[in-house]
């Protein structure tokens, strides 16, 4: 099968087209021919340098996709030949998306919903099973508010539509020219980073009192920075790496996790529910060939990818 290997570790100029050989389902796996494969911000940080995650080059990255059922282990129940599905294939197991076909667990793989293509339903998996855990510790309620940060990005633009869906109000931070897409996504106060201090802003436009819930997906200091924000006994989560003080929780009894998020069935039936309802739709930035995967890992790199950076596999 055709695939894009990293031949090591590196920049984007490691990945190599080559012939690999098709994988085999085992007993509880299915065989995936794959149509789309997004691209994500751990796809390059384990490119540049993935012992952390056990890969070995030569290896296929990809932890997005969508496809099509081609064949079933012996003990898979849930999935057919001919099924269309999408999933998070493993980090720590077997290979990656970035090739024609893929294996996968059955338990982590789930019918893709009907209204997507599989390019919008490829940018679903990892970003918005990692917005599901979010809004799920947040136990947000309609009349809630919570602050989502870097709003216009795979897993934001996905947060914001969660949020709103749930009846919360959603003030965010992103850039200017991202201002018009995530008030169409459901965010009713954007704040622009570069110009505008969010602190000032959120207690500005809560009255002082600040939100119930804040969402980090951008990482540095923007977590500590955001605690002055944080309703006593609200929560907070971030999915990146965090730094500065974080003690200033301590005193307003602010619930903080840190998340990375693990794969599970229920939460991609969750995705396609709210998808078939018309809750949740992906932000595609772009849709590149596979054999381009150098140049996406390359904008991603650089920043301001507004949602997905989408591999089109198959046609």
């Amino acid at each position: 099968m055709k695939a894009m290997i990293i031949t090591a570790f590196g920049g984007p100029e490691v990945f190599q087209a080559s012939d690999w050989p098709k994988p085999v389902p085992q007993a509880t796996e299915v065989l995936v021919r794959v149509h789309a494969a997004a691209l994500n911000a751990v796809d390059y940080k384990i490119r540049q340098a993935g012992s952390w995650a056990g890969v070995k080059p030569p290896a296929i990255l990809g932890y997005d996709a969508a496809g099509v059922v081609e064949a079933v282990g012996a003990c898979v129940k849930a999935f057919k030949p001919g099924d269309a599905v999408f999933y998070s294939p493993s980090i720590w197991v077997g290979q990656g998306s970035y090739a024609e076909y893929q294996v996968s667990d059955e338990s982590i793989v789930a019918l893709k919903p009907k209204n997507l293509s599989f390019v919008e339903a490829a940018a679903l998996p990892l970003a918005g099973m990692t917005a599901f855990d979010a809004m799920e510790f947040f136990q947000l309620r309609p009349g809630s508010t919570v602050l989502v940060h870097a709003a216009a990005g795979g897993v934001g633009s996905l947060a914001v539509q969660m949020a709103k869906a749930a009846g919360a109000r959603v003030l965010v931070t992103c850039g200017d020219g991202n201002q018009d897409l995530v008030k169409a996504l459901g965010a009713e106060v954007p704040c622009d980073y570069r110009t505008e201090n969010f602190v000032t802003a959120v207690l500005r436009e809560t009255g002082g009192e600040g939100v119930d819930a804040v969402y980090d997906t951008v990482g540095g200091d923007t977590l500590a920075r955001s605690i002055g924000v944080i309703k006593p006994y609200g929560r907070a989560m971030s999915c990146v790496g965090t730094t500065g003080d974080l003690n200033g929780a301590y005193g307003r009894n602010v619930l903080l996790r840190f998340g990375f998020m693990e794969r599970a069935r229920h939460k991609l039936d969750a995705l396609r529910v709210m998808a078939e309802r018309e809750q949740l739709h992906p932000v595609i930035d772009s849709v590149i060939p596979l054999s381009e995967v150098a140049q996406g890992h390359r904008r991603l790199e650089a920043g301001g990818v507004r949602g997905k950076i989408v591999l089109q596999v198959a046609d």
